[in-house]
């Protein structure tokens, strides 16, 4: 059974999967996952600008990917593991309706063993 999807979950997984289409971005949620971090910290980590950096950061935190916090003079980001696994129960969700598919296939083969063999051989 296919769960019924809302134009906003289908905003969420296209936001989510933004976010982590990009290699940088994916490299920061790693960090953040495993410890907060100053943006600036972050920044040190790659060869481009800190306002690249600051771009990425908002692009996951946009996507829900992570949480940022002031603290004095820093910006603070940590990952949220939540958001995490909304993008594997995501995968898991297709990848259950891709095993349906190939079972519906096993199903069919077993049902006629000659289905799709050519006769005139």
């Amino acid at each position: 059974m296919i769960a019924r999807v809302t134009e906003s979950d289908e905003d969420r997984a296209d936001a989510l999967f933004h976010a982590l289409a990009d290699r940088t971005r994916r490299d920061i949620l790693r960090r953040v996952l495993a410890g907060e971090h100053s943006v600036s910290g972050l920044a040190a980590n790659y060869d481009m600008s800190f306002a690249a950096v600051q771009k990425h950061v908002a692009v996951l935190e946009r996507a829900g990917l992570l949480v940022k916090r002031r603290s004095g003079r820093e910006q603070l980001a940590s990952g949220d593991v939540t958001a995490v696994r909304s993008v594997a129960s995501l995968l898991t969700e297709l990848e259950q309706i891709w095993r349906g598919r190939i079972a519906r296939i096993d199903e069919l083969i077993a049902a006629d063993p000659t289905a799709g063999l050519n006769e005139e051989e």
